[in-house]
Formats: structure tokens, sequence, C-alpha cells
């Protein structure tokens, strides 16, 4: 056989070669609507004020994001409040008057969600097994109630932009040790495009672009940008065939 063709042989079953030597990586986790449920956990208006590791506007739109990701995709919410009597205050009255419908537990001295009754009662009842969960703060009412969901068996999303606590130091410590445990963490703008999985589906386009523009405006002015160009625009000198 001439060399070329030796070579061109040779470039012909490596890939075939390649193929045969891959084996299978760790399976890929996906958000399914119809599996997935939000829990809201202790994001009260008291507690808000020690978190320390994110700006207060920023932290604010946060809690509200996650809280409103259930009426999005129209999946069950389960809400917890921790002494809310005392100093960690209620919930703020934005995500009450969101689901007034919705269970609401009130703990009275448990630290962890799911050390009392009534709220692992309430999370059973939605018939769910993936939960996307944020809660004030990161390392004791999200890090603790992640991982007791985890030996469960539940699949679990820590929504790591709408969990706070005290210091970057400790939301690293608690996200390292969910992490560990098998609790997946995700931002917002990653739940909710793999709980909307396709820009044609429904919830889609149509519906989560507005929300988008609320909760993320730097995504939402992307949209915005388009719709200005297409409706009011035209090419600058230069710019045709860019």
């Amino acid at each position: 056989m001439a060399p070329l063709n030796m070579l061109v042989s040779l470039f012909a079953i490596l890939p075939a070669a390649v193929m045969a030597t891959l084996q299978p990586g760790p399976p890929f986790v996906r958000l399914n609507k119809d599996d997935a449920m939000v829990i809201v956990a202790d994001l009260q208006e008291g507690l808000y004020q020690v978190v320390r590791d994110f700006d207060t506007v920023t932290y604010r739109n946060n809690m509200l994001a996650h809280s409103a990701i259930a009426s999005l995709f129209n999946i069950p919410i389960v809400l917890t409040t921790s002494a809310e009597t005392g100093p960690n205050g209620v919930l703020p009255k934005e995500i009450a008057s969101m689901y007034p419908s919705a269970p609401l537990i009130r703990r009275n001295g448990e630290v962890d969600a799911w050390d009392n009754s009534e709220f692992r009662d309430a999370v059973r009842a939605q018939n769910k097994s993936q939960i996307i969960l944020a809660g004030i703060t990161t390392d004791v009412c999200t890090e603790f109630l992640a991982l007791s969901l985890r030996a469960e068996g539940f699949t679990v999303f820590a929504n790591t932009e709408a969990s706070g606590t005290f210091t970057d130091k400790l939301a690293r410590d608690a996200n390292d040790r969910m992490k560990d445990g098998g609790v997946i963490l995700q931002g917002m703008f990653a739940i909710v495009m793999d709980l909307m999985r396709d820009w044609r589906n429904t919830p889609g386009s149509k519906e989560v672009l507005p929300w988008l523009d609320r909760y993320l405006p730097a995504y939402g002015y992307v949209a915005r940008g388009h719709e200005a160009a297409v409706t009011n625009g035209t090419l600058a000198p230069g710019e045709e065939g860019l």
C-alpha cells in the first residue's frame, strides 16, 4: 500500500478506535418540571438583615426570584419559617402574597426544618423527588435541610444565589459540604433554563422572557435590545455585513 493510502486508512479507523475506548461518565441529572418542587426555607425579613455575602438589593431580588420559580412553572411550593414571632421576622409580603394557599409551616424551635413533622408531611404530600431549595442562612437553614433531604433520597438543587449567610467563607464551606453530600449547586438562570428545557416549550419564550426581564435584567435587556432593533432599528454606516 502506498504511504498516502496507508495514512488515509489510519485516519479513517482512528475515530472508531477512540469511540471504542470511551467509557460512560457520571449521569447528567436534569431538572424535570413534572417531578420538581420549590422550598422556601426561612427567607424571613429579620434573617435577611444578617446576609453579608450579597449586597442587599441583589439578594432581595434573588429571594423573590427563587420564590417565583414555582409560579412560573406551575410546580408545588412549601414555605417554612423559624420562630417568626421573634427577631427572625415573617416572610416578606411579596413572597407570602404569591402563594396564599401554599403550605406554610411555622416552626417554633426546630433548626433543621426536616426535624418538624408537619414540614416533612407537607413536603412528602407533594409527591415530587426533586427539590429546589434556598434559605437563610446557607450554612444552617439550607445546608442542614439539603443534607437531610438527600439522606431521605430526594434530589436536591440548592439555589446558590438565593441562600445567604454572614460571610463568603461560610457560604463556600456550606456549599462544599452540600456538594460532598450529593447536593447539586446551581444559580437561578441555570435552574430556570433546565426547567424550561426548550424556548419553544410552554412555559417557554413567551412566559420566561418577561420573568427574566423582571428578575434577571441582564438577560431581559438582551431581549429588549433585540426588540428595539427589530421595531425601531436602522443600520449605521459600516454595520451592514458585520
